[in-house]
């Protein structure tokens, strides 16, 4: 009886989703933007040998990459908590490498790595680690200091801390940065099959769009979202059957001392130089063919002095402009219905069966098969760009503030319950505080996934914008531009990115000051 309590509602939201799907499907019936569930069926009837062989290749990139991704993600939150002051370069860097946008890094994986599986599985570990990293970091962070008191009178140091405190703390935000990252696994090995692979879901994809085949598209993002989220549901099962313990009270930050203010001025400053002596040494490297591989220097002079710098500069700042329109209302959009649902889905939890299934499938269907159709259905303008890069803010943000919410430590929820204070007033004294961290950590790592989503938008359908620069740029090998555009989509990720942790600083300072203390 239990467990036909546990799984009625999954399956009631996911009738609804269907249902919603073939009403969508007969109301555009005839318009070739919606394939029902019936013919999406039946074309996976009919080519069940082609779908396969296709699924079967991506997933196993997809698979590979995504335990790359989190592998990497694990160690550098370790490297960052056993050695605190390489924090900042840690992130820094890994900003820096996530930063690097798709359309870019595929076209150059694919001449650096040739024919075969590795540019997939390399830009579906790209696409994952920093999902996984923020959450993690915080999560590692998230320690009462009287826990870290005990270990060191024990005369036990970072790594004892690391292992037996910090790591048991961190488990449910790293459970939410798998759950977001298994869906970006999936998109980074499709993207990866775009530049070039002989096989794959990316690979049919292209097939489809050229050929106008709209039950075959819809066939494509059908299986994907399914897979993605079969994934998330193990990873949330897994979660529930391992997390046990009820958050605890943290009442005071770890004493240690923040770095000097000249200190604080050098981190950005290393930041750059080692950023920039890593691309000199990666430029350097046996094999590096000049005309693709571009150092600082090649970039630098085709912006300042090449003959043709005017306009370079020129076509970058008009493809920034076009970008920059959408970018900034689907961000905060995102933001906005992510931690607003979040929030009711706490305080009316009968809400989370209907609701959860529709914002797992939203993120899960990947943006490079349903990107085209979206726009075709609400028009190449502000409303079907700022929708998509919305959509791919909202699930990451709603995944983090749900796990941030339940957060709130549960002897103060005692005290609450105690005095028979309401949902609205539990949420607004505990869980809001609780959920904080979680909300900027989401914002933190949407900055770069919200300009994925309109650059890959852009090089899709709307044909303007960074997006679509950067893949005319590769397909007329103009790899001057290509690094110039790479450069740009960088420095303005890290740019917000910055904007956003120092609010975050301000506001965490006050509500969960063990975030910004080392």
């Amino acid at each position: 009886m239990m467990r036909a309590v546990a799984v009625g509602p999954p399956l009631l939201g996911g009738g609804v989703l269907i249902l919603g799907w073939v009403a969508l499907a007969a109301a555009l019936q005839g318009g070739h933007l919606v394939a029902g569930p019936a013919e999406v069926a039946g074309w996976i009837t009919t080519n069940p040998g082609l779908i396969g062989r296709a699924l079967g290749a991506t997933l196993a990139n997809a698979a590979l990459g995504f335990l790359a991704g989190n592998l990497v993600a694990v160690a550098l939150a370790a490297v960052a908590m056993i050695w605190p002051r390489l924090l900042n370069l840690v992130s820094g860097l890994a900003l820096v490498v996530f930063c690097l946008p798709l359309i870019a890094t595929g076209p150059i994986l694919r001449v650096l790595m040739g024919p075969g599986d590795g540019p997939q599985i390399v830009l579906a570990a790209l696409a994952v680690y920093y999902t996984t990293l923020i959450p993690l970091l915080t999560g590692l962070r998230a320690t009462p200091a009287v826990w870290l008191d005990l270990v060191h009178s024990y005369g036990r140091g970072r790594w004892s801390e690391l292992i037996h405190v910090r790591a048991r703390a961190a488990l449910p935000y790293l459970f939410a940065g798998l759950q977001i990252a298994a869906p970006a696994a999936f998109l980074g090995a499709m993207v990866g099959e775009f530049t070039g692979a002989e096989r794959g879901m990316g690979v049919l994809t292209i097939r489809f769009m050229r050929a106008l085949d709209v039950p075959a598209l819809w066939a494509i993002a059908a299986l994907a979202a399914a897979v993605s989220m079969a994934v998330y549901a193990a990873i949330g099962a897994l979660a529930r059957a391992v997390l046990h313990d009820r958050p605890p009270v943290i009442l005071a930050p770890p004493r240690v001392m923040g770095g000097s203010r000249p200190e604080r001025v050098m981190q950005p400053i290393l930041l750059v130089a080692v950023v920039l002596v890593l691309w000199w040494g990666a430029m350097a490297l046996p094999g590096m063919n000049p005309f693709f591989a571009k150092s600082p220097l090649d970039v630098m002079a085709a912006l300042t002095t090449a003959p043709q710098a005017a306009a370079t500069r020129d076509t970058l700042w008009t493809a920034l402009a076009e970008t920059a329109v959408f970018l900034l209302p689907g961000y905060l959009a995102g933001l906005i219905l992510g931690a607003g649902l979040a929030v009711a889905l706490v305080i009316v939890p009968n809400l989370s069966a209907l609701v959860m299934p529709i914002a797992v499938a939203l993120r899960s269907v990947p943006i490079v098969t349903t990107a085209p159709l979206i726009v075709l259905f609400l028009g190449r303008g502000a409303l079907g760009t700022i929708s998509l890069v919305a959509v791919m803010v909202f699930f990451p943000t709603l995944v983090a503030c749900l796990h941030g919410l339940r957060q709130a430590p549960g002897q103060i929820l005692d005290v609450f319950h105690t005095y028979a204070a309401g949902r609205l007033r539990q949420m607004a004294h505990v869980r809001l505080p609780a959920m904080l961290p979680a909300l900027f950590a989401a914002a933190r790592m949407s900055v770069p996934a919200a300009i994925l989503a309109v650059t890959v938008v852009e090089w899709l359908t709307t044909g303007r914008g960074l997006g679509s620069l950067m893949a005319l740029s590769a397909s007329v090998s103009d790899y001057n531009m290509l690094w110039a555009a790479v450069v740009v989509v960088t420095t303005i990720s890290a740019v917000c990115y910055a904007g956003v942790a120092a609010v975050e600083r301000r506001i965490l300072s006050i509500y969960a000051p063990e975030q910004v203390r080392r």
